[in-house]
């Protein structure tokens, strides 16, 4: 995939217009995933378009499948998708209006891999660019590198023409004022007795698709977790963890607790787990049982289930789909030939049996 510096910006161009799309609504109950069509080594196989996300991405979804179906390259087009959220400073989650770190400064994270020519680009700690997905296309598309931080990764997007711009909107500051007010001496972020003295909250979009000829695409981006400690840095830009394709197999991604994700590389190994033959639910559900195998004891209740929730989002390359949880009660986003929807993630444990 060549990219000319004028192809790339007018890319960024093209995704603010996209952020203006509707949303699109949700469908009615579906089976979680496509039924088995064909094994890995069928050469007649051709795989149906398909997008998944999480449930925030239900409008990206939508578009990046349409660019799909219209020719346009994958990462591109899931690209295209995550913009809507990340320009969105309704969706707290990521971008503009994402939630800020414990001084109240919003730092962005993100990571893209496109399976037909192997490569991958990611930004870490990114300050004042509200898509860290297009820069981390940029550094794949424009460095011989993979990841760019901090400091340097801002440098090298005002380089490439991204235009600078405070992310903390009012409605994240307010939050964060509040959260500061409540903060005293004693609170710790880290309380090694399992009792949570500073409440926080994740946010992240991942998308993952593929095309009618069988190439893959992932991409996720996040503002990470709520109040975290400046320069930390979650799952979402590390490749293997956030989000890994391989074009012979699949692409998987993830939200949730970064932390637990990349003890385990944990979107590296459902592609894996889909490579020796298990189905993209089952994949990620036999990753979600190794994240609670590497849990920290702090992190669990007497009864070794996890404090934290985590969710996969997966599509193997014959076009068959996933989206799998820690807990009953997620969902997440697909678009294929039957439309744009959200379908229930599958789980390990019952809602009733989540800590409390």
């Amino acid at each position: 995939m060549s990219t000319t510096r004028r192809d790339f910006l007018t890319t960024s161009a093209a995704a603010v217009a996209a952020a203006a799309l509707p949303s699109v609504a949700q469908a009615g109950d579906a089976p979680l995933g496509a039924p088995a069509l064909v094994g890995l080594g069928d050469s007649a196989l051709r795989a149906r378009p398909c997008v998944v996300s999480s449930s925030n991405g239900i409008r990206g979804v939508k578009v990046a499948f349409d660019q799909i179906v219209a020719g346009g390259d994958t990462l591109d087009a899931i690209i295209a998708g995550v913009n809507i959220q990340e320009l969105d400073p309704e969706d707290t989650s990521v971008g503009l209006g994402g939630l800020p770190n414990r001084d109240g400064v919003v730092q962005l994270d993100a990571s893209c891999m496109h399976g037909p020519t192997k490569r991958a680009g990611a930004v870490a700690c990114l300050e004042d660019i509200a898509t860290p997905s297009l820069v981390a296309k940029a550094v794949m598309d424009y460095t011989d590198h993979v990841m760019l931080v901090g400091q340097d990764a801002r440098r090298f997007a005002i380089e490439m023409g991204f235009r600078t711009q405070n992310l903390l909107t009012e409605k994240t500051r307010q939050e964060w004022l509040r959260w500061r007010a409540r903060l005293n001496p004693n609170d710790s972020f880290l309380d090694y007795d399992g009792d949570v003295a500073i409440k926080f909250t994740t946010g992240t979009i991942n998308m993952n698709a593929v095309n009618a000829a069988g190439d893959l695409s992932s991409v996720t981006t996040t503002s990470g977790m709520a109040w975290k400690v400046p320069g930390r840095i979650g799952d979402s830009p590390i490749v293997g963890a956030g989000q890994y394709c391989d074009n012979t197999v699949g692409a998987a991604g993830s939200t949730g607790r970064g932390e637990a994700n990349i003890k385990t590389c944990a979107s590296y190994q459902i592609v894996e787990f889909m490579r020796n033959g298990l189905s993209p639910r089952d994949a990620a559900l036999r990753t979600l049982e190794r994240v609670v195998a590497m849990t920290e004891r702090r992190l669990l209740d007497d009864r070794g289930r996890p404090k934290f929730d985590l969710q996969f989002y997966v599509v193997h390359k014959d076009g068959r789909y996933a989206g799998a949880s820690l807990y009953e009660g997620s969902d997440f986003a697909v678009c294929d030939e039957r439309g744009a929807r959200t379908e229930d993630c599958a789980f390990l444990y019952r809602r009733s049996e989540r800590p409390r």
